[in-house]
C-alpha cells in the first residue's frame, strides 16, 4: 500500500502495529482504519495505540456477523476464513479500557472504499477482478474458491435470482451493517 501513495504524500513511517517506535503520550490521537485483523495481536496493537496517544484513540473495524445477508452466502468461504482474523467488538472495547464507546457507521449505497460491505447492493462490483483485488480476503482462498465465488454469484446476478432475493437492497441509500467505529477517549 505504500507503494501506490502518491510521491508528493505525507511522510510514512514502517512500522508494526504492535511496536509503535514512537514514545509515550508522543501523539494527538491515534487511529487504525480496517486493519485490525491484520495484526497478529490486535490487544498489543491496540495497547500500543493507547499508549502512544495522548488523545483518543480510534478503530474502524467490522462485525462481520452484520454483513448483509447475501454477502454472508455468496461470500461465505472468505467470511469463515476472515471470522477469527477479526477480534470482537467487545474485545476491542476491552483492550481500550474505559471511557470506549461504539458507535454503528452506515454504509452508503455509492460507497467508494474497497471493503466489500461497501458493494451491498452493488454485487456485480465483486466480478471486477481489480475490486477483488483490493480485497485481502481473496488472497487467502484455497486454489479454485475465488473462482466458484464469483461464478455462484455471476449466475445469480445473470438469473435474476440474486434480485429476486435481495434487489430491495438496491433501492436503499444506506446500508447499517457491519461497519463499526470504535472511540476510546483519553484515559
Amino acid at each position: 500500500m505504500r507503494a501506490q501513495r502518491p510521491a508528493d504524500a505525507a511522510p510514512a513511517i514502517s512500522a508494526h502495529a504492535e511496536a509503535l517506535p514512537f514514545d509515550d503520550d508522543a501523539v494527538d490521537a491515534a487511529m487504525a482504519c480496517v486493519t485490525i485483523h491484520h495484526w497478529e495481536s490486535p490487544d498489543t496493537g491496540l495497547a500500543e495505540l493507547r499508549r502512544v496517544s495522548r488523545g483518543p484513540v480510534v478503530v474502524l473495524t467490522f462485525e462481520l456477523d452484520q454483513l448483509p445477508l447475501w454477502q454472508l452466502d455468496f461470500l461465505a468461504e472468505g467470511v469463515a476464513i476472515e471470522r477469527p482474523r477479526f477480534p470482537a467488538i467487545d474485545d476491542v472495547v476491552h483492550a481500550l479500557g474505559e471511557r470506549t464507546r461504539v458507535e454503528r457507521i452506515p454504509t452508503p449505497g455509492d460507497c467508494i472504499d474497497g471493503f466489500f460491505e461497501a458493494f451491498w447492493r452493488r454485487p456485480e462490483a465483486l466480478l471486477d477482478p481489480a475490486v477483488r483485488g483490493a480485497q485481502s480476503m481473496w488472497a487467502m482462498l484455497d486454489a479454485g474458491v475465488e473462482e466458484r465465488i464469483v461464478a455462484r454469484l455471476s449466475a445469480a446476478l445473470a438469473s435474476g435470482a440474486w434480485d429476486a432475493e435481495h434487489g430491495h437492497l438496491r433501492k436503499q441509500e444506506i446500508y447499517d451493517g457491519a461497519l463499526r467505529l470504535v472511540v476510546s477517549e483519553a484515559p
